[in-house]
């Protein structure tokens, strides 16, 4: 029933090729208006945190600075710095607080309601922050994590809600590297991880992190090694998980890697560990290490994000969430094109952020579907390049991983951030499609020919909806199947990008009109005019 629907839908539409725009180069442009001087709070409306567990949030807004922060009906156990809007503290009991946020500068002043939520569950929006692989890969340092936290703060990008600061593999000494700052202990006398010389103080950075209301991540593997070749987990998950919260760390991306030879039966010292792969059918096997890690890291005594790294193997999004985890890849490690890769473990934007419906049902609040980092920006493993992504390609990135509600991780050298790139981390309205409390992902809900049509349900009743052409020329587009698509009434229309209201349209009857460049994106949201 549905695929003849979408055969009706399809024959409906109006559609007009401009063949002479293929392939025409397009300069990166800039669409999102300025933020204003007078104060605007961004950021997640809902905040989860488990009971006893320290408090951290910095309230993101725009505005001209000074700002005074206030906060109506904080719960008991927190307290707000006027100056930095940094919430801290710990809660001691279970509960929903509604609190009011207040934010007030010379031009004016701005309020929004905040929904703190102390339970079991946290992450209750897709994390936002960055991830130092796609810039730095193996050459990673603690200097370079510091600068990128500066510049995370610098940028203004921390008033856009972008929180976590996440050091990816290589903090941990290698097996086998040539590279002197990589040698040393794996792990001490006691069995405790021993980081390289490039990082001689974890604790101090996550502190240094923390003390400019961020957030600090890091990276693991279940497996003896991670994917570079340095120390992981093997045995030693619980003195791991520990050591992590007692350094002060909010987030742990746990990678399969090398567990693949333990899963498989390669490595025999494995007595009670069920396997998978070549020996078995069933996914315990594949489910085991991460449940292991899961448990250890909810008996800390603090909040950590835990992100399950392995490729979408075993249908992770039907029990990832069972296992501890609030997010976990889908696919393989992007690149930053966007049609096809060079190697069979590379994905594309396209083959990539196209491909997540199957995924789709099982995004939620603190569970969510991870297509992989944002590759935006000045990107390289190693050998930094400017995106080979072109402008259009780029709002299509950002656009759809917010319609899918993905965790949201910058790649590039935060030293080095352009016009361009901060331009497209810094739309609010954009972001908070991402960031909706309701949680669901958007799917697929129209194709035709080059154009498909996203649509994502939103708390306040709205709807997001993503039109995008994977072709070589511009579209031009009558939309009229708002009905079908379950629209009803006279609909308020808001283009995300450029942040202005269109034209309402009637869903019987109306037209959208649209310009889709090739590989390009609009992105509006639809509010019944009745709400």
């Amino acid at each position: 029933m549905k695929s003849r629907l979408f055969l009706a839908l399809a024959l409906c539409f109006s559609l007009n090729l401009r063949a002479d725009d293929t392939n025409a180069p397009v300069a990166p442009y800039i669409l999102t208006p300025p933020a204003p001087a007078t104060p605007r709070i961004n950021g997640p409306n809902v905040f989860g945190v488990r009971p006893g567990s320290p408090f951290l949030f910095t309230i993101p807004a725009t505005g001209e600075r000074p700002i005074k922060f206030s906060a109506k009906n904080l719960p008991r156990g927190l307290k707000l710095d006027s100056k930095t809007g940094r919430i801290t503290g710990s809660l001691k009991t279970r509960g929903e607080f509604t609190v009011t946020l207040r934010a007030k500068n010379a031009p004016g002043a701005a309020e929004k309601k905040f929904r703190i939520v102390c339970g079991d569950q946290i992450s209750l929006t897709p994390p936002m922050g960055w991830n130092s692989w796609n810039c730095f890969a193996g050459a990673v340092s603690e200097a370079r994590i510091k600068s990128a936290a500066d510049a995370m703060v610098n940028s203004g990008l921390i008033n856009h809600g972008w929180t976590y600061i996440n050091v990816d593999d290589f903090w941990q000494n290698h097996r086998d590297s040539t590279d002197p700052t990589l040698h040393g202990e794996f792990r001490d006398a006691n069995g405790f991880i021993m980081p390289n010389s490039r990082f001689p103080d974890m604790k101090g950075l996550a502190d240094y992190i923390h003390g400019l209301g961020l957030k600090a991540g890091l990276y693991s593997s279940p497996g003896p090694w991670t994917c570079g070749g340095c120390t992981g987990s093997w045995q030693h998950e619980q003195q791991d998980a520990a050591t992590y919260a007692k350094w002060g760390f909010d987030y742990l991306k746990y990678d399969w890697c090398s567990y693949g030879e333990i899963a498989s039966g390669q490595i025999t010292n494995t007595t009670g560990i069920p396997l998978w792969g070549k020996t078995a059918t069933n996914n315990e096997g594949a489910i085991y290490p991460y449940r292991l890690m899961g448990k250890y890291l909810r008996e800390q005594d603090r909040d950590i994000v835990f992100s399950l790294c392995q490729y979408g193997m075993a249908d992770v999004w039907k029990w990832g969430g069972s296992v501890g985890g609030n997010c976990w890849r889908t696919t393989g490690d992007i690149v930053d094109l966007w049609g096809k890769t060079e190697f069979d473990w590379q994905g594309s934007l396209s083959s990539i952020g196209f491909g997540q419906d199957k995924a789709a049902p099982y995004s939620k609040p603190g569970n969510w579907n991870d297509p992989d980092m944002l590759v935006v920006g000045e990107v390289g493993w190693g050998k930094m390049h400017p995106s080979r992504l072109t402008p259009d390609e780029q709002y299509t990135h950002i656009s759809l991983w917010c319609l899918l509600s993905a965790p949201l991780l910058i790649g590039c050298d935060m030293t080095k951030i352009d016009d361009f790139t901060l331009n497209l981390l810094s739309n609010d309205e954009v972001l908070a499609i991402d960031q909706d409390a309701l949680g669901k992902s958007a799917t697929c809900v129209l194709t035709n020919g080059d154009v498909r049509v996203f649509k994502k349900q939103l708390e306040d009743g709205g709807h997001a909806l993503g039109f995008f052409n994977l072709g070589s020329a511009t579209v031009n587009l009558d939309f009229n199947q708002l009905s079908p698509l379950g629209f009803s009434g006279k609909q308020h229309v808001r283009d995300l990008w450029r942040q202005k209201n269109l034209a309402d349209v009637d869903a019987a009857n109306g037209v959208l009109p649209l310009t889709i460049p090739s590989h390009g994106v609009v992105f509006y949201k639809l509010t019944a005019a009745n709400q």
